[in-house]
């Protein structure tokens, strides 16, 4: 029996929540196989689109007068740990109980602590919200004061600082939960951002990303493996060009390498990569693979390894 943080990407989560709630039905099927197979599951989601729609949504509706005040980008992020974790619990325990399997699945509010200090607050980097043309996005910008930057060849998106993960307030929490036979959904969208200040936990505008989230968590939970799921197969190298090639291992140093030669897109794959060598480097396994290949590339039959 393996303990595995499955990380699973907001991008994958459909545009509405019944789009999504259909695409999170298809998800449960694997993470149930994974579950089948006696393994303990932990799993991490992000929430790039879903949390820039709700503050979009929240800024909108405030500026129209329908609500009393605008929601900070904290909130927006428990708000979306909420509903996308209600999905994926629905859909993993219905999956579950067709199996004849008796788990209980439950998604926590997670918060994760990150440094005031962090230079990502003075370079706003995280893809948020949806994807626009050039001429809305610019329109955006100067209507609401956002950065808008073009998302690896997809269109133009909202960023907003994204720091590292220092901590996981409730990883004792997660710990136990996991250790009594529960299937816990945490660090959604990377967790909700805090620093301390005098001591306390203060709500934080930014979004971390969920890869790295997930690293962290994997690490501070001593996880066996962390499964990075994504929509292909294996990282490639060279991508899109006709000597593109699939990787089915990488070593830190190779991954190290081929990160400083600019392989990987920074909005995409680059920090999957980047949050594989970190969980690696701290002694753990670490796959990149597709939703729909997630228990062969456990096996070694598909996915990328990232081995330290």
């Amino acid at each position: 029996m393996a303990k595995i943080v499955i990380a699973l990407g907001g991008n994958a989560l459909g545009n509405t929540p019944a789009e999504q709630l259909e695409l999170v039905r298809q998800t449960a099927k694997p993470i149930v196989d994974l579950i089948e197979a006696g393994n303990q599951v932990i799993i991490a989601h992000g929430n790039g689109p879903q949390v820039g729609m709700i503050n979009l949504g929240m800024s909108t509706a405030a500026e129209a007068g329908a609500i009393k005040s605008d929601m900070p980008f904290p909130e927006c992020g428990a708000m979306s740990q909420g509903y996308i974790g209600y999905h994926l619990q629905n859909s993993i325990a219905n999956e579950l109980a067709a199996r004849g399997i008796r788990k209980t699945v439950g998604t926590l509010v997670t918060q994760v602590l990150v440094d005031e200090k962090d230079p990502a607050f003075q370079k706003p980097s995280k893809p948020v919200g949806a994807f626009y043309d050039k001429a809305t996005a610019d329109k955006i910008a100067a209507e609401r004061g956002y950065t808008m930057v073009e998302d690896a060849g997809r269109g133009w998106r909202q960023v907003v600082p994204s720091p590292k993960p220092v901590d996981v307030v409730e990883k004792d929490m997660v710990n136990a939960l996991v250790d009594a036979g529960f299937v816990v959904i945490t660090v959604g969208g990377g967790g909700i951002p805090v620093v301390k200040k005098d001591g306390r936990l203060v709500g934080t505008p930014a979004v971390i990303d969920k890869d790295f989230a997930s690293a962290r968590l994997a690490e501070l939970i001593g996880a066996d493996m962390l499964v990075i799921l994504t929509a292909v197969d294996r990282v490639a190298i060279n991508w899109g060009k006709p000597d593109q090639k699939e990787l089915a291992e990488m070593t830190v140093a190779e991954a190290e390498r081929y990160c400083g030669e600019g392989h990987f897109a920074p909005g995409s794959m680059l920090p999957k990569v980047q949050a594989a060598m970190s969980f690696a480097k701290a002694g753990g396994t670490a796959i990149i693979a597709s939703l729909a290949n997630a228990a062969a590339a456990l096996r070694g039959e598909s996915g990328t390894r990232v081995v330290g």
